[in-house]
């Protein structure tokens, strides 16, 4: 592994110096981390994010696709075209030599997977957090933790931490969040289980030079004894991911560039060449989520709530969404402008739950379609290919759930058919809805003219108006989220 250290133990920050008391203490500066302390602290919240590991600069990632929902909430921060800049955009994708989907039908501003390393992702992030007043601690690490007085005003979190030097002290926070991923010492310090399954062992990943580029920029199959996938970064390097059945060994094995090649013949025909290879690494993959988001004062987000086999290339995206959903409402309950902060707090397990456990079904079902290795299975995959193939609605139902685009949150009876949709990049007479949604308020958008019976928004709320003579009126929540509708 290669990159650049950075100094241990350091605080880093361009707002208020650091002390032992903050509005929210973040636990993981990882991109989930980053994006929710980013957005609290745009809305003038306190935020201290802690990370055990020292900072560094590296070229080593995990993560390298960026799905359409994600860049929908990044360009509502100012990100997104920037990040489309990394990377490379990957508007088809085509599994098991059967199945194709066709991502240009999107009904996004991103019609499209980009393909660019998480730690361009970081690197946008980190620097947004630093620009809003975020202050990071590298090389703490939590001990443990304590609340007091969980739903009331006064109340807050102690959290024992040590830093690199091994200076022991405690942190103050009205609210923690745990964004410290699949090992989380938050779960941990909450004594919350973290029930699942490890649904595949002995994944080899590696980052390698080819020598004969694949005919298309994402390569997938799968032989039922092995799969493969190749990925370009962009700038000569390729992230290959594989999987023997017949060679299922503990994480601490051994692994080499050899082993990769293997797994790629037998599951693409061909190793493409590869040679220098700048990281190699086995790990497995688990099904898990935590029962609950929340514990009092406490809240856990990305990794550290759920995780999942990486078909799909959900597994940070995801995060960046609970991480968008939660923001927004600890910083109505913090700055005093929620109704019910209560129920505004618990509406982040009742809406991100859910999608946690659809994530781990959908992510589910195409490792084990990759894995089919009976005459059975491997005739239920090919009858799912034709199926998705054939039926529009039924691809384009499958799309939306990879890309996010058609993930919704569940609506109180009798509300409005689009209430908890997500908005689409609407052409207003003040411009597109996510540029507005970048100031973190809702938006209310209506004809001209007119005044809506719309329902109190915490904090004050960005007047819109159609841009044609469109009738009827949307809020629209800073997540990009429609929180009620009026008309057709």
């Amino acid at each position: 592994m290669t990159g650049k250290p950075g100094t241990e133990g350091t605080t880093r920050t361009t707002g208020t110096a650091p002390g032992d008391s903050t509005d929210v203490l973040v636990v993981g500066a990882g991109p989930t981390g980053m994006l929710l302390a980013g957005d609290l602290a745009a809305a003038g919240v306190r935020v201290t994010v802690i990370e055990r590991r020292p900072h560094e600069t590296s070229n080593m990632t995990r993560a390298f696709g960026v799905h359409a929902r994600t860049l929908e909430l990044l360009d509502a921060r100012g990100l997104a075209d920037e990040l489309v800049k990394t990377g490379t955009s990957i508007t088809g994708l085509r599994l098991f030599r059967r199945l194709s989907l066709d991502l240009s039908r999107l009904h996004s501003r991103f019609p499209f997977l980009l393909i660019t390393p998480q730690y361009e992702v970081e690197c946008l992030l980190e620097r947004r957090a630093l620009d809003a007043g975020v202050t990071f601690r590298h090389g703490t690490e939590l001990l443990g933790l304590s609340q007091s007085d969980e739903s009331g005003a006064s109340g807050e979190v102690a959290a024992e931490v040590r830093d690199a030097d091994g200076t022991r002290s405690t942190l103050r926070a009205r609210y923690l969040v745990g964004t410290d991923g699949v090992r989380s010492a938050v779960r941990k310090a909450l004594d919350l289980p973290f029930p699942g399954v490890s649904v595949i062992r002995s994944i080899v990943l590696a980052d390698v030079r080819l020598t004969e580029e694949p005919e298309g920029l994402l390569t997938v199959n799968g032989t039922g004894d092995a799969f493969a996938f190749i990925a370009p970064f962009g700038d000569g390097w390729y992230r290959v991911m594989g999987w023997n059945r017949k060679r299922q060994v503990p994480d601490s094995e051994p692994v080499d560039l050899d082993e990769v090649r293997e797994i790629a013949r037998q599951a693409l025909g061909t190793d493409h060449g590869m040679h220098d290879a700048r990281w190699i690494s086995r790990f497995h993959s688990d099904e898990r989520q935590a029962p609950s988001y929340r514990s009092g004062r406490v809240f856990l987000a990305g990794d550290a709530a759920h995780v999942h086999s990486p078909a799909g290339g959900q597994g940070m995206n995801t995060g960046l969404q609970d991480a968008a959903n939660l923001s927004w409402k600890l910083a109505s309950v913090v700055r005093g402008q929620a109704p019910d902060p209560e129920a505004l707090l618990d509406s982040y397990q009742s809406e991100r739950h859910p999608v946690g456990a659809l994530v781990l079904r959908s992510s589910g079902t195409i490792v084990r379609l990759a894995m089919a290795h009976t005459p059975l299975q491997r005739a239920a995959r090919s009858l799912v290919s034709r199926f998705l193939n054939a039926l529009r609605p039924a691809s384009t139902r499958a799309m939306g759930m990879i890309s996010g685009i058609g993930i919704s949150y569940a609506a109180p009876r009798g509300a409005h058919r689009l209430t908890g949709r997500r908005a689409p990049d609407l052409e207003l007479r003040e411009g597109r809805l996510y540029e507005l949604l970048r100031e973190g308020r809702f938006v209310l958008v209506a004809p001209e003219g007119e005044t809506p019976a719309a329902p109190a928004a915490p904090g004050s709320v960005i007047r819109a108006t159609w841009a044609s003579d469109r009738r009827g009126a949307l809020l629209i929540r800073p997540d990009g989220y429609i929180a009620w509708a009026q008309g057709r």
